[in-house]
């Protein structure tokens, strides 16, 4: 397979689930801040920039972070490289260039999908009010796809890295909402255990869909089970543990194809990954201090996608 082709669906399926994701994100935060309208708009909308990374830019161009501000730039601000109009946009134009190598099916509902954010962008005014059926739509749009690729594309090579592309960005973005709970929204020790940390935590799952296999699990919400829930529970496809161990045995499917060896950089960093964290347990991860265990698992998934880059995409001398 071409090269431009593998980075073309990789990066159609990491676009596309970081829209979901965000969308996910300002749903629940947008329903959230009905059960906590006492708390000021900065700390209510604040951290989902930060999950973003992107604070510097939305300081630039909006300032204030209300509600309405936070909304436009996480969902319809095309300045914003990572908003979900520019997740779908460059989703759509990476699929545009390689419709050839994806089915009909594929890129009609990638083009249908582009066109729904776009005209939503338009009337921005319109959808902020009634938002939470506009981001359900997203979601939607974003599991639809996943199911016309699974059942439309050839389980080959294109489809193992279109796989390896959401893994990669799902295990990213779990990490991230979780960090915003835990170092970012609620700074008073006093607060712990409190009726707003318990609504947080509630919030944290939502962000993920993992509230009702969460309850399933374990029933009660305790912050320590939860965070063992999305960092290292081996059944819950949006764990961090789950992603990393998938997208091991998706890169190691196509290293086999290219007959080459297993002993990537990123199929060793994946490998190590995945042992050290099934390995470990919670009071381990607390122990080392939880924000600087999520900016190492960060850190990790970041060069694993540099490594990707470097033996699949980046073109060789």
């Amino acid at each position: 397979m071409l090269s431009r082709v593998a980075n073309s669906i990789y990066w159609i399926n990491r676009y596309i689930e970081r829209a979901e994701n965000y969308a996910r994100f300002v749903g629940v935060n947008t329903s959230l801040a009905l059960d906590t309208a006492n708390i000021p708009d900065a700390m209510q909308w604040m951290p989902l920039v930060a999950t973003t990374a992107d604070e510097e830019l939305f300081k630039e161009l909006y300032g204030e972070p209300t509600q309405e501000n936070v909304f436009n730039f996480l969902i319809f601000d095309d300045r914003n490289f990572n908003s979900v109009y520019s997740c779908v946009m460059n989703a759509r134009e990476n699929a545009r260039t390689i419709r050839e190598n994806i089915s009909i099916e594929m890129w009609e509902h990638i083009n249908g999908f582009y066109y729904l954010v776009r005209n939503a962008a338009k009337n921005r005014h319109n959808i902020f009010p009634s938002s939470r059926e506009f981001l359900k739509e997203v979601v939607q749009g974003s599991q639809l796809l996943m199911g016309i690729e699974d059942s439309t594309i050839s389980h080959t090579e294109g489809w193992h890295f279109g796989k390896l592309g959401r893994y990669i960005e799902r295990a990213d973005k779990t990490a991230r909402i979780l960090d915003v709970k835990y170092f970012l929204l609620l700074p008073s020790i006093e607060e712990v255990g409190s009726v707003l940390d318990m609504i947080q935590w509630s919030s944290v799952l939502k962000s993920v869909s993992a509230f009702m296999m969460y309850r399933r699990t374990y029933g009660q919400l305790f912050p320590q089970k939860i965070i063992e829930f999305l960092i290292l529970d081996r059944y819950f496809p949006r764990s961090v543990y789950y992603c990393t161990v998938n997208a091991q045995h998706i890169l190691k499917s196509i290293l086999k194809s290219h007959r080459g060896s297993i002993k990537t950089p990123a199929m060793k960093k994946l490998a190590m990954l995945s042992s050290e964290l099934y390995y470990t347990n919670v009071k381990e991860i607390i122990k080392f201090g939880m924000h600087e265990y999520i900016d190492r698992l960060q850190t990790i998934i970041n060069e694993v996608n540099d490594n990707i880059h470097e033996t699949f995409f980046a073109m060789k001398n």
